[in-house]
């Protein structure tokens, strides 16, 4: 995603972000048809190139935040649509800031907003972090 977001800027294609949210609310809403999840699982982590922190969790704190990165995405090919560059390049960058925080740092702001509300005890936000024991 990170890629493909970082091709739309360079070359100015709004459309590739279009089909970044498209392919994040797919994986969103079915998990099993998710790209990314594709692309990490046979690329990704059996070449090395990043090195998988696996923490026990709901799988839905990460179907909410692929639904924020969807939306995010959505958000920024309609402003691009409508010429709205600057505003429409920043959302696009600021969803791969929040990708890049996942993929390198391992810390998914969406799952941690996702537990945040669950806290809080917000409709919709049913499950807590899992305990480590």
């Amino acid at each position: 995603m990170i890629l493909l977001l970082m091709i739309a800027y360079v070359f100015d294609i709004w459309p590739l972000v279009a089909i970044v949210a498209v392919v994040n609310m797919l994986g969103s809403l079915r998990p099993r048809l998710s790209l990314w999840r594709f692309l990490y699982g046979r690329l990704l982590k059996p070449s090395g190139l990043v090195k998988p922190n696996v923490i026990p969790d709901h799988p839905e704190p990460h179907r909410s935040a692929q639904g924020v990165g969807a939306t995010l995405a959505a958000l920024s090919a309609i402003l691009l649509a409508l010429g709205l560059q600057t505003a429409g390049w920043t959302v696009t960058w600021i969803l791969i800031l929040l990708a890049g925080l996942n993929l390198f740092v391992g810390f998914c702001v969406g799952c941690f907003t996702y537990h945040q509300l669950s806290r809080l005890g917000i409709l919709g936000f049913n499950h807590g972090p899992i305990e480590e024991r």
